[in-house]
Parts: C-alpha cells; structure tokens; sequence
C-alpha cells in the first residue's frame, strides 16, 4: 500500500502566525499552530500527517505502508533527503521527530513539488490564517 501525503506549512511575517495544511490519502487537515516561522510551521506539517496516517492505518498497516510525502519546501525536502544539513537549532528536535516518525512506516521518501502541485495543502494553511481575521 502507498500513501500521498501533500504538506505545507507557512506564516504570515516571519516569524508570525503559522499554519499547516495536509492531505494525507485525500482527507484534509488545516489547523493554526502559533507564531512560528515558515520553516518550522513546514517541519511540523511533516509531523502532524505522519502521525495522522499512523492513526488512519493502524500500527500494522502503518509498518507495511509506502509513505511519499510531497511538499514544495525545497528547505525541507533537501534536509531530510540527507542534502543539506540541519544548522538552525530550531528545527533539529523536528527533525528528530520526523526521523523517529519515519520509522513507524515500510518507508518514507520526500519529493519536492512545484508551489502548483500543492494547492490543496497551501490552501489550508491559508484557510486556518484567515480564520485569525
């Protein structure tokens, strides 16, 4: 079994008020996180559709599942392909949880996407920051 996870995440100054947005298997998730930055608000959108699709498949399921998580932050896709290193202290912990995350799954891969191939995910962190208005 393969799931497509789309995520984003973003805030409005930096930092500012945050937001993610995930489409883990078509089902979407938008939610305020705090006053953040863009950069953590993209970690801790990783973080929130990893556990969602462990919680949407069980643990069993979960270990005999393909996970390729899609997101347009290319920050974030080289850092946790291993392309870049991880200097901002702030994001090693998330880093962390997402490395621990991972292994709850058959495997996890990180594809960049054009800003275009994640609307859905962009527009639910647009949506929760609207809702501050």
């Amino acid at each position: 079994m393969k799931f497509i996870i789309n995520t984003d995440g973003g805030s409005r100054g930096n930092p500012g008020n945050a937001a993610i947005g995930v489409v883990v298997d078509g089902r979407e998730y938008g939610e305020y996180i705090g006053k953040t930055t863009n950069n953590v608000a993209e970690y801790k959108a990783v973080i929130f559709a990893l556990k969602k699709a462990k919680a949407l498949l069980g643990s069993k399921k979960a270990a005999e599942t393909e996970v390729e998580i899609r997101a347009d932050s290319e920050l974030l896709v080289k850092q946790m392909n291993g392309e870049y290193k991880i200097k901002n202290e702030e994001l090693q912990p998330l880093f962390f949880e997402i490395w621990n995350s991972k292994q709850d799954f058959k495997s996890v891969a990180f594809k960049h996407v054009p800003r275009e191939e994640n609307k859905d995910a962009d527009r639910l962190v647009n949506q929760a920051l609207d809702t501050l208005l």
